[in-house]
């Protein structure tokens, strides 16, 4: 049981669950990232480019999206934009790249991502997202 095992718990539990979009080309890293935020509580689907996404998005409604930004066939930012519309409104969005500097973040915040995180992802930083998406979503409604 590491640290960021317990972490992870309480952050889900704290967070009481979210349905959770993960788009990630690499299989075993969203296959890596679904097993945590499933021991965590959440519900997750998985997809691997904006395509497939888009079909389980509409089929899914998730309350969060978590997607990788260089994705084959279409990539996050554009996804993200996708997303909206197909959904009809903005999930709690979180970018996963391998890119840091701050016009990246910026393109991320203009494509309409809540926050940017660096590969590879802080599982607690994670966590601790989905809890402030909660919290965000709490005081939208």
């Amino acid at each position: 049981d590491s640290g960021a095992q317990r972490a992870a718990g309480s952050a889900g539990a704290a967070a009481g669950g979210r349905r959770v979009l993960l788009v990630d080309d690499n299989a075993d890293a969203a296959d890596l990232l679904a097993e945590l935020l499933r021991g965590c509580g959440h519900t997750v689907a998985v997809a691997h480019d904006g395509p497939e996404a888009l079909i389980e998005a509409a089929r899914f409604e998730p309350d969060v999206a978590i997607l990788d930004i260089g994705l084959p066939v279409m990539d996050g930012y554009e996804l993200a934009r996708r997303l909206v519309a197909t959904l009809g409104r903005a999930p709690f969005m979180v970018a996963l790249t391998g890119y840091g500097q701050e016009n990246d973040r910026a393109r991320a915040r203009d494509a309409g991502f809540d926050e940017h995180l660096v590969k590879p992802v802080d599982p607690e930083r994670l966590l601790g997202l989905l809890e402030l998406g909660e919290q965000r979503a709490g005081t939208a409604g």
